[in-house]
């Protein structure tokens, strides 16, 4: 993931939800550079600025300043910096520091709002963002907790307890397990998302749990405000629309824009939102795991995220077609249904793509364990050996 990067003249940011990994991915790349290319520890200046005792470094000038009294000489320093958005003005920092030439800095956020605004107009050009979500199906296959089982138990492990890293230390232990992704959802709403906007946290909560409870339905910010309302719980549009913003600037929710797949252009009016995580899905709506076919979906949908960057819900003259994609392969159509072992059920998945008069690849998903097979040039795949090849 970084290994491309190394020396290029730019500033890496590696942005993510919370206990994602990307502070594990800052300690690999440390041992990486130590153990594989020879620099030496000197070096390599690591800097975590959710820990105590770098509390007085939360102030740019000192984060600057301890930085370059650090640097021991002329050759290339390898800076990293852990959760850089507790700095107030951080940017100013980050711009000084690039502009030496003995330094390739990496940084992490998580906020989306760090590569907006001023640090985006002062660094136009100079940095490159490296999304990270937390375990994909074919990562978590490989965690050492998870082998010597089938492939169909590992997924329903997966769906059920998440895909945070350190989940996969908890040994199965529902308590356990509750209580650690409970923990990280109330320091996302209230660390990432409540103190930068002064939200309401309760508010915020309901809102996660509307939208959870939720996943792959097309809306707006003034029909979830109207049902929320009618539901008790009384909110603007405006307020919706502010919250629904700093959610997905947390890494709490994703959102697809619908494309128009015939005028080639997005349309903004409505979306569709996703789950970062199963496992807080799963807690924040009543402990159950359950509506499978949207899981799915959400899953395919973060997948897609990894592999394309960019996910459209699209939209054909005749309907809906789940998942338009424009990734290095070029142009993708997708459909995800949990099973198509009904043939009406899969005469009706199929039609989505007939309106579609280009000869880009359609994909049907399911979770029907079959061999890759061909519908007119439509290829179904099972989704559990789609998902666990990866990249």
């Amino acid at each position: 993931m970084l290994k491309p990067w190394k020396d290029k003249d730019v500033i890496k940011v590696i942005t993510g939800v919370r206990r994602c990994g990307k502070s594990t991915l800052m300690e690999l790349w440390k041992r990486y550079l130590q153990e594989q290319e020879g620099i030496d520890a000197r070096h390599i200046i690591h800097i975590n600025l959710e820990l105590l005792e770098n509390e007085p470094l939360l102030e740019y000038h000192a984060l600057h300043n301890e930085i370059l009294s650090r640097c021991a000489d002329d050759a290339m320093h390898y800076v990293l910096i852990d959760e850089i958005q507790n700095v107030p003005d951080f940017q100013k920092a980050v711009d000084s520091l690039y502009v030496r030439p003995n330094i390739d800095l990496y940084i992490t956020g998580s906020n989306a709002n760090l590569l907006g605004g001023t640090l985006a107009t002062l660094l136009s050009g100079r940095y490159t963002e490296i999304s990270m979500l937390p375990l994909s199906f074919a990562e978590y296959l490989t965690t050492p907790t998870n082998t010597g089982m089938s492939q169909q138990r590992r997924w329903s492990n997966y769906i059920h307890d998440g895909s945070f890293p350190a989940v996969n230390e908890l040994d199965g232990n529902d308590n356990l397990i509750h209580d650690y992704l409970d923990g990280v959802l109330n320091t996302i709403l209230i660390k990432d998302v409540s103190q930068r906007i002064n939200a309401n946290a309760s508010l915020l909560r309901t809102l996660v749990v509307y939208l959870y409870d939720n996943i792959g339905n097309l809306t707006t910010p003034r029909n979830i405000a109207n049902t929320l309302t009618s539901m008790g719980t009384k909110v603007s549009t405006p307020t919706v629309s502010a919250y629904l913003e700093a959610l997905e600037s947390a890494f709490v929710l994703y959102s697809a824009d619908r494309y128009d797949v015939k005028g080639k252009r997005i349309l903004k009016r409505e979306k569709k939102y996703y789950a970062v995580d199963m496992g807080l899905r799963r807690i924040l709506c009543s402990n159950n795991v359950r509506d499978t076919g949207r899981i799915l979906e959400n899953i395919v949908y973060l997948e897609l995220l990894r592999r394309d960057k960019e996910v459209f819900v699209g939209q054909g003259p005749t309907g809906e077609i789940d998942f338009v994609t424009n990734g290095p392969q070029g142009r993708r159509y997708w459909q995800v249904c949990e099973s198509v072992n009904n043939p009406e059920t899969l005469e009706r998945e199929l039609s989505s793509f007939s309106s579609i008069r280009d000869n880009y690849p359609k994909t049907l998903i399911t979770l029907d364990d079959v061999r890759p097979t061909s519908h007119d040039g439509i290829q179904q795949v099972y989704a559990l050996d789609w998902l666990a090849a990866g990249k």
